[in-house]
């Protein structure tokens, strides 16, 4: 099997065993509960930057892969208010020079309730065509605050694991489950 086979396929399995093996809304809301706690343990101020949010999408684990042709996938809640009404999934596929495998957590934090409205209602969301997102670099150390962010959508990737760095939510797409 040829090199790009290969990757086609460990691509395509990427995103068939994201539906084989869904999780339950139970194990989202344990793991986002997880990475919520460990962003607001690395990040000074996250707690208080939270706090005047309207609501946080919280992606616990979105794994990429690739060589040459890569995709990415994870599954993640809409937390308003301490509730998690909503489930979503990210996913996006990238073709050029990559190799390896990541995993990470995002937060995508929204604002204001306009914001907040626009990603609701959207059928399908991406990041740089339905709505920009502010990406802040966390490190060991780094403190925000509401103060020093002024979007109405602001995204936090942290937690990486792997052989590949590459910090960007442009172009991944974010799409409504049923759990």
């Amino acid at each position: 099997m040829k090199a790009f086979q290969k990757i086609f396929v460990l691509v395509a399995l990427l995103f068939l065993s994201s539906s084989l093996f869904a999780k339950t809304a139970q194990v989202i809301n344990i793991e986002a509960d997880t990475a919520l706690n460990n962003f607001k343990k690395e990040v000074g101020g996250a707690q208080d930057f939270l706090a005047h949010s309207k609501g946080v999408l919280i992606f616990p684990s979105v794994i990429k892969a690739g060589i040459g042709v890569g995709g990415e996938y994870g599954e993640g809640v809409l937390r308003i208010n301490g509730k998690s009404p909503l489930y979503y999934n990210t996913a996006s596929a990238s073709i050029g020079f990559q190799l390896g495998a990541q995993a990470k957590s995002i937060i995508i934090v929204f604002l204001t309730q306009r914001a907040l409205e626009d990603f609701i209602n959207a059928d399908g969301w991406e990041v740089g065509v339905d709505g920009s997102v502010a990406l802040i670099t966390v490190g060991a150390g780094k403190d925000i605050s509401s103060a020093t962010v002024n979007q109405p959508v602001v995204g936090f990737i942290f937690g990486s694991k792997g052989l590949m760095y590459n910090l960007t939510l442009e172009g991944s797409k974010f799409s409504r489950i049923n759990r």
